[in-house]
Formats: structure tokens, sequence, C-alpha cells
């Protein structure tokens, strides 16, 4: 078995981040309803300019403290909403949350109707964790939003409280201000969504639920709902799925479906993944972010034509519009389309095209990843005393660094069949990396390719006990054991253990598969093959499934899935024994 299969996963993927929150209240938010202050008259007298004058001049000698004193006491002379608006700033820059308090108070004392100085004292309180005092002036921000904007409004209030420490204590003070939305027909989805959302985040997870399946039977398309529903996925929660899906019958934006793809792509759904990043792409067609995405799948399912495609398409877009796209962004970005296509032309054996897609990247946060592509085509091309050279010249600024350069070298002698080098290297490493289950987990599989099976068994069974959720060590100490015919109990134990931790995942399935077969049900173990291949075509899984319909007499079906295999990967080791001693030809 190719116990590297399940190791690969596009956690690379650049993708457009799903919502950004504000972890701190900030003197500069924009207020989710712009209402006109009143006017106040700002009697402006020598003494008065005097003392702003001063307040000012303390503020920029880094004087915070009587800066504050200075405006807040003018505020309440003149009673003026920008002085008073000042004091909170000056507090807030220099984290005196209870001194922004007191401002924000005497402000909305001074100017009851004033919608900025509740809105001000909400968020901080919220900030301070005070949640209890909120109950009033949330429903005060409540009071003075009109109708067309309530729903939008309801879904700034959920933003505001999730970040708020006592979560708990958050969902009753916004269930007992939101009691009449949630009755409002107008409002009851959005109102719903927030207390969902608020539950989730509490951990209150049945909660959750609940008002989630009020919002599905309202069956209303909000930003809020498509936020929502991310969230339950990410916890893998029933109602996540079914809401994401009514949301997106509805326009939505393309970003919410390419978070829905990541999740997918999480999960290994990748055809559900790859009909989202389509549709997408159909809504939005210079939607960039999709056509980066698009392009990596299309690499991993060794689509390579159509990733070229797809990956160039990306850069053209991106440079199309480069000027309007941030930095980071558009570094990120470009960095990973030119990896990707210098990983096509080295899977077509163009060493040299390989190397000019590399020169392009120019992302210093890649130097690794670049360095190693590098290292890896001189490997190819046998020169591999060359290629450990740039590996071993990489970064080891702290242990994290050291072990990625000591995994990365023995990958390379692994792929160039030097297994007992790669495996003295990992064995002769230092003892604190000797221990690490990452390592341990490498050097196993290396003792399997060299037929120390008692060995790699006491491996995988060190780093199970080390990291109890290492799915990747019960599945290949299963799939070992279920290869071998024997202990095959134990074997289906383990990998049923390993798809606990990672359902779904097609690699893990191939297992169990695999072991259904050795203990003799052959239609259960096609079942679960054919799902498994339907969800990652894969070389490997395609030679098990043949080799499970060769044993029931369908060999049409059969030579059928081994043709496949072979366009995929005619190098897998797997494939290549199973034809061979199946006598299998076309």
């Amino acid at each position: 078995m190719d116990y590297y299969g399940p190791m690969l996963r596009l956690h690379r993927l650049a993708l457009l981040p799903l919502v950004a929150l504000s972890l701190a209240v900030s003197a500069q938010q924009t207020p989710s309803v712009a209402v006109p202050e009143p006017e106040a008259t700002s009697p402006m007298d020598d003494a008065l300019l005097y003392q702003l004058l001063l307040a000012e001049i303390n503020s920029n000698e880094g004087e915070p403290a009587a800066a504050y004193a200075l405006f807040l006491d003018a505020a309440r002379k003149a009673n003026d909403a920008q002085l008073y608006h000042r004091a909170v700033e000056i507090a807030l820059q220099s984290r005196a949350g209870d001194a922004a308090l007191q401002a924000a108070r005497a402000w909305k004392e001074a100017q009851p109707q004033s919608p900025q100085a509740n809105r001000y004292v909400l968020q901080i309180l919220i900030g301070l964790n005070r949640i209890s005092e909120t109950l009033e002036p949330l429903k005060t921000e409540l009071a003075g939003i009109e109708p067309a904007q309530r729903s939008f409004a309801l879904n700034t209030i959920a933003r505001q409280f999730l970040r708020a420490a006592d979560k708990k204590a958050a969902v009753e003070v916004v269930e007992k201000a939101l009691r009449a939305d949630l009755r409002t027909p107008q409002t009851m989805a959005a109102a719903w969504t927030v207390v969902a959302r608020l539950r989730l985040n509490a951990g209150d997870l049945e909660g959750a639920d609940e008002a989630t399946k009020r919002v599905l039977e309202l069956n209303q398309a909000t930003e809020g709902a498509a936020l929502l529903a991310l969230e339950l996925m990410a916890q893998n929660r029933a109602p996540g799925e079914p809401l994401m899906l009514a949301q997106l019958q509805g326009k939505n934006d393309p970003g919410i479906r390419m978070a829905y793809a990541r999740l997918l792509l999480q999960a290994q759904r990748y055809t559900d993944a790859a009909g989202q990043i389509h549709a997408a792409i159909e809504q939005q067609p210079d939607f960039e972010a999709a056509w980066l995405m698009q392009g990596a799948l299309q690499l991993e399912k060794q689509q390579y034509e159509e990733a070229e495609v797809s990956l160039k398409r990306y850069l053209s877009l991106v440079e199309g519009r480069s000027a309007s796209l941030a930095g980071d962004e558009r570094g990120l970005g470009t960095a990973q389309a030119y990896l990707y296509l210098a990983d096509i032309a080295t899977r077509r054996k163009d060493y040299a095209a390989a190397q000019g897609w590399l020169e392009h990247v120019d992302d210093a946060k890649e130097i690794v990843a670049v360095q190693t592509r590098r290292a890896n085509i001189l490997a190819l091309q046998g020169k591999l005393a060359e290629a450990r050279l740039i590996v071993q010249g990489l970064p080891g600024r702290n242990p994290d660094e050291l072990r990625t350069r000591l995994l990365m070298e023995a990958q390379l002698l692994r792929e160039a069949k030097q297994y007992h080098m790669a495996y003295e290297l990992l064995r002769q490493a230092t003892t604190e990396a000797a221990t690490d289950p990452e390592v341990q987990y490498e050097q196993a599989m290396l003792a399997e390719k060299l037929g120390e099976l008692g060995e790699m068994e006491r491996l995988l069974r060190a780093v199970i006990s080390t990291k109890p959720d290492y799915q990747a060590a019960y599945n290949a100490l299963g799939y070992s054991l279920a290869d071998r015919n024997l202990r095959l109990a134990e074997a289906k134990l383990l990998i049923q253990k390993a798809l606990e931790l990672a359902p779904g995942d097609p690699f893990i399935s191939d297992s169990l598969g695999w072991v259904e077969f050795r203990l003799g049900n052959k239609d259960e173990a096609a079942r679960i093959l054919e799902a498994a291949y339907r969800a990652r075509p894969d070389a490997e899984i395609a030679a098990h499934l043949g080799e499970v319909l060769w044993s029931l007499g369908q060999k049409e079906r059969a030579v059928d899935f081994f043709k496949e295999a072979t366009k995929l990967n005619s190098g897998n080791e797997t494939l290549g024994e199973t034809l061979k001693r199946l006598h299998v030809k076309w």
C-alpha cells in the first residue's frame, strides 16, 4: 500500500477568508447603521480653547491620562459630541477600558438620543466582558434600527457578541433582547440565525441545532445564515450542510461557495468540492480564487492539462488587476500558482520548465517550498547528493524547522528507493526528533519497505500511544495486518478507529474495503471500494477494487478499473503487483 497517499492534502489552497472578525473594540469602527448626530452647541471661549490645545499637547507627548481628563472635562462643559468621541478614542488607544466606558457613559447621559454614544457603551462593555450590563444598551440599539436595515444590523450584533469572553452570558442577553424579533415574521430568520451562532459559539450544540432548524423552516437566504452553515459544518453538525445548500439556492457571494468547497476538500469530498468551485466560476468568471483552487484540485487529481489552463487563467486575472490586490494576497496566490505549475512540469519530466516556473516565485515565505522542489527535481535526475545538499541548507533555527528538514531529506531518499539510508537517517536523529510522531511514522513506513514488520508495528504503536488521534498510524497498522492476512479482526478495529478520526477519508475507506475482502465479505468490499474511488480516483484504490471485482467474476469491469488505474499512475507498486499476480492483460 502507498501509505503516503493519506498524507497528501490540499493544505496550500489559496482561499478567500470567510469573514474578518475584530477581536477588540475599535475606536475607528464604522457604525452598523448611519444615524445623524444631533447638533450640539459648543460655547468655545478662550479658556476652553486653551484647554483643548493643552489636551492635544499632552496626547502628542505621550500623556494619555492627562489628555483624556482634559478632553472629557471640555466635553462636559461644551456638551460636544466630538469632544466626547475624542476622550473615548484616547482611552481606547491607551487600553484604558474603564476610562473609555466612563467617557462613553458620560456622553450618553449628556446626549441620551445619541446612537453613537450608546453604541460605544455597548461595544466597550462587550470588550470588558461586562456582558450582564449590555442588555439595556443593546435594547436601545435595536430600538433605533429601521425595519429595512434590521436583518443586516442583527448580523452585526452577532459579530459583536461572538467575541465576548463570557459566551453563555452573551447568549442569555441577546436572546432576551431579541424576544420580539424571534416572533416577528420579517425578522425571525435573522434573529434565529443570531441565536444559533451564539449558541454554537457557547458550546450549546443541541441548542444551536434547534435554532438552525427554525432558520431552515423559514427558508430565507441571508449572509448570516450562510456563515452559520459554515460554522456548523466546521463542527460536523448535521443541520449545517442542508442550511448551506438552501442558502446557495439564492444568489450568493461566490466567496461563500469557495468556503463551502474548502470544507468539502477537508472532508475529502473532491467531486462535490469541484462542483462548487465550478459553480463559483460560472457565477463570477473573473473570480481569481476559484481558478486557483480549481487548478490545485485538478493537479491533485492528476488532470495536468486542465490544471495548467486553470492556473494560467488565475495568473492572467491577477495580472489584470494586480494594482487593486493587497501585496500579501497577490504574493501568496501567485506564488502558489507558480509552485503548482512547477509541479505539473515536474510530473511531465520537463525539468527545465519546472525550474523556470520556480524562478518566478519571489515570495520569501515560500523559500522552503521552492528549495524543496528544486531538490526533488535534482533527485529525479539522479543527482541525489546535490539534492540532499539543498535540503541540508534549509533553515534550522528551531525544532520545527529541524524536523521539517529531516523529514524532507528522508523523503528524498525514500523516493530514490534508498530505503536503508533514509531509515538510518531517521534512526540516528536527535532524541527529541526520534520521539516525534511524524518522524516515527515515517520511520515505520521505511521499516515496512525494508521488511522489518515487527519494527514497523512497534513504531506505529508508539505513535498511537504518543498521539492517540493520529489516524494515519491506525490506518497503516490495520492495512499492514490485512494485507498480510494477519489478525484481521484487530486490523478492522484499527481501520475503523482511523475512519472514526477522519470520517469519509477515501484512503482509509480503501483500507476498510481491503480488510472486508480479506475477511471474505466481497460484496461489501466492492461497495466500500467503489464509494472510495468515486470520492477520490486513485490508482491504488482502483487496483484494490479491480481485484475484488475480478474475484467476484466481474472481469470486464475489473479490467476497466485496472485501465483507469494505469492512466492515473502506471508506476504504482500495488497496481503492478496485482496485474502480475492475476495475469491481467488487455
